[in-house]
């Protein structure tokens, strides 16, 4: 059951996040990175814009240079924590560790696709307060973090005392 639940999660997880990045680019109408004029952004609320940005790094747009090695350097690693996630996956019987594995690896898993196909990941989602603006996110990097989220709390419910 597990199993089950850890790579339906991951499925899920690539089509969401693959469908609201094509809708994005669409809506700006921009097919790759440099497609689009400017910097396009709708303003949602005061406190959420959409946008659309590429990242050619990692998290947070570090390392986010204009290079051909980086979507292959991140491709590479994320393929090698997705196959250790998986792993780890077919050896837990816990639902939050599966869930949490699933959301994870989904997440890195559609990113990788937009490094693959673009060269860059599609980012859209820019909540800010004010002038300061979180770093701009997908629907990937929701998950991933969902996924750690789960996999902490997994953790600590299940924190095994040390004996001495």
């Amino acid at each position: 059951m597990t199993r089950g639940l850890g790579l339906a999660l991951m499925a899920l997880t690539v089509l969401a996040d693959q469908l609201s990045k094509s809708w994005v680019v669409s809506y700006f109408d921009a097919g790759r990175p440099g497609g689009a004029p400017g910097n396009p952004q709708r303003v949602v609320t005061p406190f959420f814009n959409l946008v659309l940005t590429w990242n050619r790094g990692m998290s947070f747009g570090l390392f986010n240079r204009d290079s051909a090695w980086n979507a292959a350097l991140f491709s590479v690693l994320a393929v090698v924590i997705v196959t250790a996630l998986l792993v780890w996956l077919w050896r837990t019987e816990s639902v939050l560790v599966a869930a949490g594995i699933g959301l994870v690896a989904g997440g890195a898993i559609g990113n990788v696709i937009d490094r693959l196909r673009m060269g860059a990941v599609t980012d859209f989602l820019d909540f800010h307060w004010g002038d300061w603006h979180f770093a701009t996110f997908n629907a990937a990097d929701s998950a991933i973090t969902l996924g750690v989220v789960l996999l902490l709390l997994d953790a600590l419910i299940n924190r095994r005392e040390k004996s001495y």
